[in-house]
């Protein structure tokens, strides 16, 4: 009886990071197909993030890296640029930007952190980590200096919003869900 419900508990959480996974990769393709008028070129409103963040708090971190870089991987291969240079900063920043969440998860449970901190971390982390890695591709350490502020300004809202949506989703799913 035991090892039925075990069974029956990995193929639950099997099934739902599959259905995490299939909306963070329609929210990947959709953003990615959607030009904004933003200031810094490239900077995308990173809603597929709502859905990491979900899979941290719900599934834990090893989910949530999973999610990330399975995210980045296919989301590229759908929309076709990969192994491109599009790829390589989203690839990096995404895997690297989890990392730091999962690092600041612990604040999060002990009351020092909310969700949305933790997101907004996440979109500082993010954008500093794809201007590095475009600097140091582009070879030129002035792009930092150019796009880095106007990008952390843009990381501010962009990082609320997406933490105040993961709360809510936490929240509709916990009652849902056997969490």
């Amino acid at each position: 009886m035991r090892r039925d419900s075990v069974k029956r508990a990995k193929t639950y959480h099997t099934v739902s990071l599959a259905v995490l996974l299939t909306f963070a990769l329609v929210i990947h393709s959709v953003e990615a197909s959607i030009p904004l008028p933003m200031p810094v070129p490239g900077v995308k409103l990173g809603l597929a993030n709502i859905i990491t963040l979900v899979v941290l708090l719900l599934f834990g971190f090893k989910s949530a890296l999973l999610i990330s870089v399975l995210r980045t991987v296919l989301g590229s291969f759908f929309v076709g640029n990969f192994f491109s240079f599009g790829f390589m900063l989203s690839f990096t920043a995404a895997v690297i930007s989890t990392t730091v969440m999962i690092l600041v998860l612990p604040l999060f449970y002990r009351g020092f952190f909310s969700l949305i901190s933790i997101s907004i971390l996440g979109a500082v982390t993010h954008n500093i980590v794809q201007l590095t890695v475009a600097s140091v591709l582009v070879q030129n350490l002035m792009l930092l200096r150019g796009y880095l502020p106007l990008s952390l300004f843009m990381a501010i809202p962009t990082g609320f919003f997406t933490g105040l949506a993961a709360h809510f989703i936490v929240r509709a799913m916990s009652k849902v869900m056997k969490f």
